[in-house]
């Protein structure tokens, strides 16, 4: 089974990619769902996350304001480091624990690995090819800008927190270029499935 980590920066349309593969039939596994999922449900989470950074990042029902996190982690280096302390590992336990799952039950010629920050973490240890979604600069600022509840400066500064898309290239096994629309990005996402499926036989 083929494993594509699926990475690129903040507004780059990650999720929009993520999607067309699952319409094609390709099973996806999300970091970000499970990083939600272990702040919000997972207890020993939730109890590691309040005993580092305080109540102040509680909301009115008395679960995690991802929102305030986001602004505590992407404003100090440490802080950040001391969250991904606590989340990588278990995350990284989920995503092998899918992996082995898809590969009993379905057998998958590949499978989708989203990894926004696989190049910051080490996760491409995880992944066979490194898929990067790229936009330009100014066209990743509006989508965020459209789709969250931030300003301009959080934006910048998660944006300046991430690696540079010169070093994705790098890393790059395929690239996704989603500066145009839905037409043009579907197009290039059903080349790919083909090559990956190819690549499976």
């Amino acid at each position: 089974m083929l494993k594509i980590g699926l990475t690129g920066g903040i507004g780059s349309g990650k999720t929009a990619v993520s999607e067309i593969f699952e319409e094609l039939g390709v099973n996806v596994i999300d970091t970000d769902v499970i990083s939600r999922e272990l702040i919000n449900h997972d207890q020993s989470t939730l109890k590691a996350v309040l005993n580092t950074f305080g109540d102040s990042i509680l909301n009115s029902e008395n679960s995690i304001d991802r929102k305030k996190l986001a602004n505590i982690v992407f404003t100090d280096k440490d802080k950040k480091q001391l969250l991904e302390d606590i989340l990588h590992p278990k995350i990284r336990d989920e995503v092998n624990k899918q992996i082995h799952s898809l590969g009993q039950s379905t057998s998958p010629d590949y499978i989708i690995v989203v990894i926004p920050l696989l190049l910051e973490t080490g996760f491409n240890d995880v992944t066979d090819r490194i898929l990067v979604v790229l936009a330009d600069e100014d066209r990743r600022i509006n989508r965020v800008l459209q789709r969250d509840e931030r300003n301009l400066d959080e934006i910048r500064s998660i944006i300046t927190h991430q690696v540079h898309d010169d070093k994705r290239l790098k890393a790059a096994d395929d690239i996704i270029e989603n500066n145009s629309d839905i037409n043009h990005l579907q197009s290039q996402i059903h080349l790919l499935d083909q090559k990956y499926r190819q690549m499976c036989d």
